[in-house]
């Protein structure tokens, strides 16, 4: 080898760095951010219990959030704030990537350091939930950094300008002549070599994502997030009798059905992603405040007298007229009778359910124990093993309480405790600790704005005030009297009714609003509140035009 070709293969001093590769540079590294990302959701998604990195920073901002941040979330993006979360952390992930692999062009010391402290982050927060293994979490992020840190290093050897094995003296000495002294770029090989470099780890990166959150979102034993991993439930010794035609109005367009089906339910929790739970090895436990520590597993549960109520559920976050509360058809075992096997102790003023992700809610036991409700450890939604997204394999469903105290899915504990002893996840985040669900009602039809022709016309939607009961709705048109509607036959004081209202609709501009009254006479209130800290209030209002 000449000494002309050794010089070629020797590192130059750098000159300043061009535009193009500080470019190239923040690509390089945004690329090892997506390889590590993507090792991450794979390894996620094909072993039972490592983490997905991206979820565990996911569930540590969630746990971390300032009080407000949720409902900002919710305004911004809707039924999409998990989404757009998910969204946020890996654009943050490139971002700060970029930036660590244009330091790491210039001091490869500064590139591992910043991959390093951010695998470090991921491990702390893959080590908190629950679910994940500690051996896995370590090997996961071992994996994701060393393999980020490997590509980086491979795409960086091409933003240094004349740097390459495959440099010839004559390739380096028409690269010198050609650009100006004292600025430094890419020849056109190495842009072309850089290209498919990176477009290759990009495309490998995105496919082994997708394939990692693919299995990872279809759950264990290959079911999929609406199903109950091949469970199937037990038989109900008390079951609900037969729907009557009057239950509900059929035939109207557009009107909510009056039981719900699971695909359509709403769903709100803090889970990023659905927790995959084993039946086989799932358990129960009733601790805290008792006689008795009970363990109980998913056959115990089936082998206990199960029974079946309809209940209508509801989020505190729902605003008036938007969608966020369902009634559906649950089954499994009353609550009161696994309280009664553990044996509650006197001055146990609060029932706390906890998650197989932490998630906590908590309401105070006399709730539990009153006997005019049926409080429920939940195995079943209507007529079907609970799907994972809505609580496979328990859940508890407490009829008359906004879902945030009450409604723990993927259930793991129920803790007898004080109610100034504990408060659950919401409740420090400036929502209130005691929460009935208030007497709410909605129009479904027509929808707001909607053009309708003039002469018979039918109003139509849903109210509800669990467990009191619906006694009444009425309907307002402009600024006329409140005429009754018609309603549905309840099914019991635990579930909503639909209503309906003939109107002989005259043309022009017409306001459209609806209240309802509950079982203990109390009438929906016109004032208007956010949901924030216990519920929204007021009448929901339409306009629509006529003719």
């Amino acid at each position: 080898m000449t000494t002309e070709a050794s010089l070629a293969l020797t590192a130059r001093p750098r000159p300043p760095s061009s535009r193009g590769q500080s470019a190239a540079a923040a690509a390089a590294g945004a690329l090892a951010a997506g390889v590590a990302i993507a090792i991450g959701e794979l390894a996620a998604g094909l072993l039972t219990g490592a983490p997905s990195l991206v979820i565990a920073i996911g569930d540590l901002i969630i746990d971390l959030q300032p009080p407000g941040a949720k409902d900002l979330m919710v305004d911004l993006f809707g039924d999409n704030d998990k989404l757009a979360l998910v969204g946020l952390i890996v654009a943050a992930a490139l971002a700060i990537a970029a930036r660590a692999g244009i330091s790491g062009r210039n001091s490869w010391p500064k590139a591992i350091i910043a991959f390093v402290v951010a695998g470090g982050v991921a491990l702390f927060a893959a080590t908190r939930q629950p679910l994940v293994d500690p051996v896995l979490a370590v090997v996961t992020v071992a994996l994701a950094v060393a393999a980020s840190l490997v590509v980086l290093r491979w795409l960086l050897e091409l933003t240094r300008p004349g740097w390459s094995v495959a440099t010839s003296p004559e390739s380096v000495a028409e690269d010198r002549a050609a650009k100006p002294r004292g600025v430094a770029t890419m020849p056109d090989w190495q842009r072309r070599r850089f290209l498919l470099r990176s477009g290759s780890i990009a495309a490998g990166a995105i496919a082994v994502a997708a394939v990692g959150r693919g299995l990872l979102e279809r759950g264990p034993s290959g079911s999929t997030a609406g199903s109950g991993v091949g469970a199937t439930l037990a038989p109900a010794a008390s079951p609900v009798p037969s729907l009557v035609a009057d239950v509900s109005f059929d035939g109207i367009a557009g009107l909510t059905p009056i039981v719900v089906p699971n695909d359509d339910f709403y769903r709100i929790d803090t889970a990023l992603i659905v927790p995959r739970v084993n039946a086989d090895t799932w358990k129960l436990k009733v601790t805290g405040m008792v006689d008795r520590e009970v363990s109980l597993s998913y056959a115990d549960l089936q082998a206990m007298p199960q029974f079946e109520q309809y209940v209508t559920i509801a989020c505190v976050s729902n605003k008036v007229g938007e969608d966020l509360v369902g009634n559906a058809k649950w089954s499994g075992v009353r609550l009161r009778e696994v309280l009664a096997m553990a044996g509650v102790k006197p001055g146990a003023t609060q029932l706390v359910g906890r998650s197989v992700d932490r998630f906590t809610a908590g309401f105070p036991t006399a709730w539990a124990m009153d006997p005019t409700r049926d409080p429920m450890i939940a195995l079943g939604m209507n007529s079907v093993p609970l799907p994972m997204d809505h609580g496979f394999p328990a859940r508890l469903i407490i009829p008359g309480l906004f879902g945030y105290v009450s409604a723990t899915k993927w259930l793991s504990e129920i803790e007898l405790t004080t109610l100034e002893a504990f408060d659950g996840y919401w409740v420090p985040l400036g929502w209130a600790k005691e929460a009935p669900i208030l007497t709410q009602s909605r129009i479904d039809v027509p929808r707001r704005g909607q053009r309708m022709a003039a002469g018979q016309a039918v109003l139509a939607g849903v109210a509800w005030a669990p467990d009191r009961g619906v006694t009444k709705v009425e309907v307002r048109i402009d600024d006329g009297a409140w005429q009754p509607a018609r309603i549905s036959t309840p099914m019991s004081a635990a579930t909503w009714v639909q209503w309906r209202f003939d109107w002989a609709a005259t043309e022009g501009r017409h306001t459209i609003a609806v209240r309802a009254t509950d079982g203990t006479g109390e009438v929906q209130t016109d004032r208007m509140t956010p949901p924030a800290p216990d519920g929204a209030r007021g009448h929901h209002t339409i306009e629509v035009q006529v003719g």
